[in-house]
């Protein structure tokens, strides 16, 4: 229950520096929008989310749980540093609190300036409405399930033979590219599958968007992408994405295609979550027995629902947050205890401080279960895909579309990790995994 008895602090100027310097910088020069190699390999190298996670304890204990106030960079911040508070914030989106922030829209406005996260008023509700319905929100096994499977299993199969035959390598960089090309035929059909010109565009343009508003409107490549996304939305190729948009009533202003640049941003979260999770199962032994089990028992030419293997994805999201800020606006004053936040205030909700709390018994440990057995329901601060009425529409699809890759993957291969001493179940997990630096020998199984 969130408390509402007392007047929220302010940080000190110092204390506010240091969280702009150890907590916001870092992660954004880590990229926020797409994430830079060169940041991901110093943010592991210097533990910054483990830093970030210990300075927002310190200034909790110190000021206590409450909403902590901070100046940075001129602008009014407010630190949630409590999980209840953090729902009570999320649970009430749009209104006051809207994800559209002032730096989000500056920053998402590159590639999709009619975009559902970025959307207020009545645009807002009428695009969030076209994206659950597409996007089937609360449907584990999306309508397009058959479709999807195929799409996906061909794609893992094309990518073992690319490693190399009997035994081979894969990175990255070979691994995104497959699920970049399983992306495009489930998003806009299978004529998408090697327009990588699409996907090249899209990450300039989020490049651009790390930047937020100090860097220039990239108008000419945003209208040639834009151009080239609409050919093949309009095409509407039937079981992809498109296709279910194309028969989903959208109310004028709406946008639909508008829409899409989004999911293929987003469903790349979804492909390092996945990647990761191989990591972790290719170092937990019994884990990886747990989820080669399941897929042992299950029809995978099928849409089938694979219980242990999506929680292995969700674990991977909860002790890596793909999206660590999630950030609200309030968009009228707003009281809280005996004090009241001005319209614009920003509240900052830091996930891995939630996620990797030290008084979690798992905190550190790749513990799958927890999302079958109750326990992270239960838990207040997990939330691997947001919460409330702005947690992700697509979180099922994504989901769904990612734990079919890793079933694929591992049903008759085993990985070798070239540094699998960083993931060893007998210790701490790190805070920080550069996905861009994990490297597997494949070896048939």
């Amino acid at each position: 229950m969130v408390r509402m008895e007392a007047v929220p602090r302010k940080a000190s100027g110092r204390d506010a520096a240091r969280v702009a310097a150890v907590v916001v910088a870092p992660t954004l020069a880590a990229g926020v929008v797409v994430r830079r190699r060169s940041g991901m390999a110093l943010a592991e190298r210097y533990a910054v989310d483990r830093r970030a996670i210990g300075l927002l304890g310190e200034l909790r204990r110190r000021y206590g749980p409450e909403p902590l106030r901070v100046q940075l960079a001129g602008r009014h911040f407010v630190l949630v540093l409590d999980p209840e508070d953090a729902i009570h914030v999320l649970d009430r989106t749009p209104d006051p609190y809207s994800p559209a922030t002032r730096e989000k829209r500056a920053s998402l406005e590159q590639f999709q300036p009619h975009g559902l996260l970025i959307s207020r008023g009545a645009e807002r509700a009428a695009r969030r409405a076209l994206n659950e319905t597409v996007l089937e929100t609360g449907n584990q096994l999306h309508s397009l399930a058959p479709r999807l499977v195929r799409t996906v299993r061909e794609e893992a199969g094309a990518l073992l033979a690319a490693t190399g035959g009997e035994q081979g390598e894969l990175g990255w960089d070979d691994f995104a590219r497959g699920w970049n090309r399983a992306v495009r035929r489930a998003v806009l059909g299978d004529a998408a599958r090697d327009d990588t010109a699409l996907t090249a565009m899209l990450s300039r343009l989020r490049a651009a968007a790390n930047w937020s508003a100090a860097a220039p409107r990239r108008t000419g490549l945003r209208e040639r992408f834009e151009q080239r996304l609409r050919a093949h939305v309009e095409r509407a190729e039937p079981g992809s994405l498109a296709s279910a948009m194309a028969r989903a009533p959208a109310a004028p202003g709406t946008d639909p295609a508008g829409q899409v640049p989004h999911w293929l941003f987003a469903f790349e979260a979804g492909g390092i979550a996945a990647w990761r999770a191989l990591a972790l199962l290719a170092t937990h032994t019994a884990k990886d027995t747990q989820v080669r089990n399941e897929v042992a028992v299950t029809d995978l030419t099928e849409p089938r629902l694979l219980p242990y293997t999506r929680a292995c994805v969700l674990e991977s999201v909860r002790l890596w947050p793909t999206t660590p800020f999630l950030l609200r606006e309030a968009v009228r004053d707003t009281s809280w205890g005996d004090g009241t936040f001005p319209v614009g205030t920003e509240f900052l909700i830091y996930t891995p401080l939630f996620h990797r709390d030290d008084a979690l018994p798992y905190s550190d440990r790749f513990m799958p279960e927890i999302w079958l057995d109750g326990t992270a329901q239960d838990t207040p601060g997990l939330f691997p895909f947001s919460a409330g009425p702005g947690a992700c529409p697509g979180e099922d699809l994504v989901l769904f579309l990612s734990s079919t890759l890793l079933a694929a993957l591992v049903e008759r291969h085993t990985y070798l990790p070239d540094r699998p001493g960083r993931l060893r179940p007998d210790r701490p997990l790190p805070r920080t995994l550069d996905h861009f630096g994990l490297r597997f020998a494949v070896l048939p199984h």
